[in-house]
């Protein structure tokens, strides 16, 4: 079920406190709350002029085949094609995982959005065109024939196993059609991911594409969604080797140049998905020491974008949304009274609204993608 707007009341949101030792379990909170504080909601039941205005972005990018980057290794003239020739479903929106994310947006917004939106009809015609078994047949042979197993590898693979753990729990006769259409791609992403888990010998600690981190928490919702129990059992795994003696994430060197993920709350994002409440409280501890407990949101500054028609650099918008939802999770996996909370949804706050805001059609440079963001973060997706 999707999360309704919670007004957060009681002790895990306080007001100022004397500076105390930044140890959780002997503090005991005050009852008076921050003022403000009503303001920190939790994303849910998404806007429907947001809904309107994400939408369109991605209805006027899933079948845009031009401009387009398409990375990937050729190993003959033979293999050289136009988008649309290499990848019949996912062409569109510049690159494959925009597509893909693009695609998923859709199905989102159909989900959980506004059921008499007029966009609806719109959105379901260009879903049918996409998904068809003919053109899912070419991304299979497209995968299989030129993909030693890095092609898109996390990122894109992560968000297509999220495109179709959307559509195992949309119980709508259509969305059953789609996703069996889309079977045989998931069977094949799935068994290149199983693959490869137990040969990644490092977590990719980047604010880009190949973070595991950020990966790793798309992949082990769909598994435990699709009931791939092999796939659920490797992350945990892995995620428990990579991260649970990790500490003192350096958060003053966040965000890079680049970055549309934060390396530290992601791998918080993902640590909040397999450790115990308690368990969890006490790794962040360690990991992030320097939380506030006062309740303030200036503890981490939004990012800043200097130039938004630049490609790398308006990654930075991105990095806010995806900020504000791992706030927003890191929050909500902490026990009752934790005097962290407040801290973190008042940062949330802020970078929510700046996420946003920043969403807009100006330049393709973001509108292809960010709205995918945007959504994961207003329908409150990586925690529902």
């Amino acid at each position: 079920m999707i999360n309704r707007l919670i007004l957060l009341t009681g002790c895990a949101l306080l007001a100022a406190c004397q500076p105390v030792q930044q140890s959780q379990k002997s503090e005991q909170p005050h009852n008076e709350l921050k003022p403000g504080i009503a303001a920190y909601l939790y994303p849910g039941d998404i806007d429907p002029a947001l809904a309107d205005r994400f939408s369109r972005l991605a209805l006027d990018c899933v079948h845009r085949e031009y401009p387009n980057k398409i990375s990937r290794t050729y190993r003959a003239d033979a293999d050289i094609g136009s988008p649309q020739d290499l990848f019949p479903v996912f062409y569109g929106c510049f690159d494959w995982h925009s597509s893909v994310h693009g695609h998923w947006l859709l199905v989102r917004l159909l989900r959980v959005g506004p059921q008499d939106a007029p966009w609806r009809d719109e959105a379901i015609a260009k879903l049918n065109q996409s998904f068809s078994d003919l053109n899912v047949a070419g991304e299979v042979a497209s995968f299989d024939a030129v993909t030693p197993g890095s092609w898109e590898r996390p990122y894109g693979l992560a968000w297509f196993l999220q495109l179709t753990a959307e559509l195992r729990e949309w119980d709508d006769p259509q969305a059953k059609v789609w996703l069996r259409s889309l079977k045989p791609l998931e069977h094949d992403i799935a068994a290149s991911l199983r693959s490869w888990l137990p040969k990644l010998a490092y977590p990719i600690r980047l604010g880009t594409h190949n973070q595991s981190a950020f990966a790793f928490g798309l992949m082990l919702d769909w598994a435990r969604v699709a009931g791939d129990t092999e796939m659920e059992r490797l992350i945990i795994e892995r995620s428990r080797y990579f991260h649970l003696n990790d500490k003192n994430c350096p958060m003053a060197y966040e965000p890079s140049g680049e970055d549309f993920l934060s390396p530290c709350l992601m791998e918080a994002d993902l640590m909040r998905r397999i450790l115990p409440q308690d368990e969890f409280a006490s790794w962040l501890d360690s990991f992030m020491p320097d939380i506030p407990l006062d309740g303030s949101g200036d503890w981490l500054a939004p990012g800043i974008v200097t130039d938004a028609s630049d490609g790398k650099l308006v990654h930075l918008d991105g990095v806010n949304s995806s900020r504000a939802w791992n706030l927003y999770n890191i929050s909500r996996a902490l026990p009752e009274g934790d005097r962290r909370v407040g801290a973190l949804l008042a940062a949330a706050k802020i970078h929510a609204d700046t996420g946003v805001a920043a969403v807009s059609d100006e330049h393709y440079s973001g509108s292809h993608w960010l709205a995918s963001f945007a959504t994961y973060l207003m329908t409150d997706r990586g925690w529902d």
